[in-house]
């Protein structure tokens, strides 16, 4: 059997060009605005927590960011916790929460379809974290089609 003579990696190591940008960094125009919907549950994936990501940014490039909850996305929305609300019961599990929060903190819209709140997944509007406004189901086209409207740019997600 050969002999590896590469020396084995170690913490702090760089295995890529993290530094290089391809892209300009793009920045929103005045009054341009940005929408973020999500159609997926929480933690069944990484698309939840990375598309709050991007919301986030899209608010930090300038767009006036709102993300809409709706179907299995009002899951991400939810207070949670263990063995309390706001308990971490294992790393990780507030991502949602504490995204969320900062989204909004730092100006961003975040709309739940009540609905799916209630009808599809048994919570009531206390259930949202605070600063969530819930919608009627009726509203979450005419989100969407004000957004296209103002020609807004939008990120979709749907996971099944």
């Amino acid at each position: 059997m050969p002999t590896v003579t590469v020396p084995a990696r170690k913490k702090g190591d760089v295995l890529v060009d993290y530094e290089e940008k391809v892209f300009e960094d793009v920045k929103a125009d005045p009054g341009e605005k940005a929408l973020v919907t999500f159609h997926t549950v929480a933690f069944e994936g990484s698309i939840g927590f990375v598309n709050l990501l991007q919301a986030t940014r899209l608010l930090r490039k300038g767009f006036e960011t709102s993300v809409l909850l709706y179907g299995p996305g009002v899951t991400l929305g939810v207070q949670r916790g263990f063995p309390t609300l706001g308990d971490e019961a294992f790393p990780g599990h507030q991502n949602f929460n504490k995204q969320i929060t900062k989204f909004i903190e730092e100006g961003g819209k975040v709309y739940a379809c009540r609905f799916a709140l209630q009808a599809l997944y048994g919570h009531g509007e206390g259930s949202l974290i605070e600063g969530i406004r819930p919608i009627n189901p009726l509203d979450v086209l005419d989100l969407i089609l004000l957004h296209r409207k103002s020609n807004a740019f939008m990120l979709n997600t749907w996971t099944l």
